[in-house]
């Protein structure tokens, strides 16, 4: 029986919830993971929680219907477990602790990698949780390999499933490495020997051979895909048609520009102001050019353009054939 699950990355500034609805219809995930949620000295609001994670008010599933799990990032255990009870309370079905966001604003703040220097930290935040939260709703978390180096990695990791955790995600680099190649998908595979709980590989798929890759090495069934997914939108969808042994089919610029039409439409309606629509389509096709040569085209075209309105026609009026062409 094939056990093979894909997992849409909690990515800050990138992965929002209008991406996520964007991605998941596309297909090929079982899962999503939202933008975290800071906890520092307050309990969030109801409207705050929705602000974030407003599949939280769809059962926790995005338009599609695929599941998306609530992140939270802190230090403060126990109002890290007074704000998870409160996000039950709303209908959350699940958590996921962050101990992998990178920047530096937040790891000042001793939250995310940071924590990877004190592994008794890591393990009472995760068993505070646990013995916070009823025992049906899974509390899982997300590690990179350390902070400056990966002495502690194999500590971590225990520290996570023996504090209650019953699953993890290990994105293969430290917090020094940031994003840079290569991922260490090989200390994925320490990790998941070690541990007692499923391990979910994360790092560096950007393509279906990407993913082929690293589920040799690090042993993984399930994955989980970053910025690859945001790249190439239908990522998901030819790993799900190679594990089905079905006909991998990519797809071609115009599929990508129905895409990228409905994702301003989704930016539109969420915020009709002029700032984020245009903002958010900026910054994905200045992903999307990394793969696609017609993405770079449109780029340029819209680089100047500030209002939504004159982007909305911009897009309805750009073609691509054997070169772009507006209308």
């Amino acid at each position: 029986m094939n056990t093979h699950r894909l997992v849409l990355a909690p990515m800050q500034g990138l992965c929002d919830d209008v991406m996520r609805d964007l991605l998941t219809r596309i297909g090929g995930f079982d899962e999503c993971v939202s933008e975290f949620v800071r906890i520092t000295h307050t309990v969030h609001s109801r409207q705050t929680w929705l602000k974030y994670v407003p599949e939280i008010a769809n059962g926790n599933r995005t338009y599609a219907g695929v599941p998306c799990t609530v992140q939270l990032l802190g230090s403060d255990a126990e109002n890290m477990a007074v704000n998870a009870l409160a996000a039950v309370r709303l209908g959350v079905d699940k958590i996921d602790l962050n101990f992998g966001c990178p920047a530096p604003t937040v790891n000042k703040h001793k939250g995310g990698a940071v924590l990877l220097k004190e592994p008794e930290l890591i393990q009472h935040i995760v068993q505070t949780l646990r013995s916070a939260l009823p025992p049906h709703i899974p509390l899982t978390a997300k590690m990179r390999l350390g902070f400056e180096d990966k002495s502690l990695a194999l500590e971590n990791a225990c520290a996570i499933a023996e504090g209650g955790a019953c699953a993890l995600t290990v994105h293969a680099r430290t917090k020094v490495e940031g994003y840079e190649p290569p991922a260490h998908w090989r200390w994925v595979r320490k990790i998941r020997d070690t541990v007692n709980i499923p391990v979910t590989a994360n790092g560096d798929v950007f393509t279906l051979n990407d993913y082929i890759g690293i589920k040799a090495e690090s042993g993984c069934d399930s994955i989980m895909l970053g910025r690859g997914a945001v790249m190439r939108p239908d990522l998901a969808r030819q790993i799900a048609q190679y594990e089905h042994g079905t006909t991998v089919v990519e797809a071609q610029f115009s599929e990508v520009m129905d895409w990228i039409r409905l994702f301003f439409d989704l930016c539109l309606k969420k915020e009709a102001n002029n700032k984020y629509p245009v903002a958010r389509l900026k910054q994905w096709l200045g992903m999307l050019r990394k793969v696609y040569p017609e993405a770079q085209l449109l780029f340029e075209h819209i680089r100047t353009i500030k209002e939504a309105e004159v982007l909305e026609q911009a897009l309805s009026q750009f073609e691509y054939t054997d070169k772009a062409i507006f209308i």
